[in-house]
């Protein structure tokens, strides 16, 4: 049983202009309720504990607004990235709260219907963990995910040149992690942006043999990055969705 998370919450979102200027993008507001809200109370109704949020820009007003959790039930605690050196980084941040266990990891600013959370969690129990994959033209602005008759994931290329990959599936960004992990984060070089990529090390798992199912996303999915994205998912929120 899955009762522990991550959710990574430590970007400015320089894409969304002067709405992070004194705001954290977690806190952006869709439905009346911050993005990083959405991503609690979805855990909380899929039987998850225990949340390290990961901050960084602007945390403590982060830490501030959602506070401990007891009020929702949960247990919340953060952790500080105070150099944004990429996704494994901040995951590695995490460690101590989740080591030894299979643990859920997701984006403080990634929208979806709650019912996807326990898809992914439920994907896992059969399996060595899980990845949510949503369908694309082209993968090339997040990872091209790779699967095979069975949803079984056999390759992940993350940042993929335009109009290259052979696959529709993108890294929807939120998964389940087995232990093995670590292994693959403490093994990671920098990518060509510089940063340690939670995608390569979940690739490099894959390669070692780790069984890990693609699991569509069912409704809509928002990754929140522009005020466009922002718009679509109000919109699409205010139509009572979930």
């Amino acid at each position: 049983m899955i009762t522990k998370a991550i959710v990574l919450a430590a970007g400015r979102g320089t894409r969304l202009g002067a709405l992070t200027d004194g705001t954290p993008k977690a806190l952006i507001e869709v439905a009346g309720v911050p993005l990083i809200g959405h991503v609690l109370g979805g855990l909380k109704r899929v039987g998850i504990e225990e949340v390290t949020v990961v901050t960084g820009y602007l945390g403590q007003m982060i830490e501030a607004e959602i506070g401990t959790g007891a009020q929702s039930g949960l247990r919340i605690i953060y952790v500080r990235q105070e150099k944004l050196e990429g996704t494994a980084a901040a995951v590695a941040l995490a460690r101590e709260h989740v080591e030894g266990e299979p643990f859920f990891v997701g984006w403080g600013d990634i929208l979806v219907r709650p019912e996807n959370y326990r898809r992914v969690i439920s994907a896992a129990r059969f399996a060595d963990g899980a990845l949510a994959v949503n369908d694309t033209d082209d993968p090339w602005a997040g990872a091209a995910v790779y699967v095979d008759e069975a949803m079984r994931v056999t390759r992940i290329i993350e940042k993929p040149p335009k109009g290259t990959s052979t696959t529709r599936w993108n890294n929807a960004g939120l998964c389940v992690l087995p232990p093995a992990i670590w292994e693959q984060i403490d093994r990671l070089k920098p990518s060509a942006r510089g940063e340690y990529e939670l995608p390569e090390a979940i690739a490099a798992l894959v390669a070692a043999g780790a069984d890990m199912r693609a699991v569509p996303i069912e409704g809509p999915w928002f990754d929140i990055g522009t005020p466009d994205d922002l718009d679509r998912a109000r919109r699409e929120w205010q139509r009572g969705r979930p």
